[in-house]
């Protein structure tokens, strides 16, 4: 239970201003939708994305350590987020 509200958490507030969460957004305010339409594609598109993460996930896992992997994803993070910080431009 403890990782599922983990994983849970982690993506919750990874998602909440997103671009995806923006898109979804703006899908909502458009009259001529069903809100109960947008939250089921928006969802249906996490899933899908979501299975699709596990999958590869399991997959690169076998040719590689997770910690080598958990080791890349952070110095990625932390490179996107220095990135961010100090406002470098291409």
């Amino acid at each position: 239970m403890k990782a599922l509200l983990l994983v849970f958490l982690s993506v919750f507030v990874a998602e909440l201003g997103d671009k995806t969460q923006v898109a979804t957004l703006l899908f909502a305010t458009d009259q001529n939708l069903s809100r109960v339409a947008v939250f089921a594609a928006s969802s249906a598109a996490l899933v899908f994305a979501s299975l699709l993460a596990v999958l590869f996930g399991a997959e690169i896992s076998r040719l590689i350590p997770p910690h080598a992997l958990k080791l890349v994803a952070g110095l990625g993070f932390v490179i996107i987020g220095m990135w961010m910080l100090i406002g470098v431009r291409l």
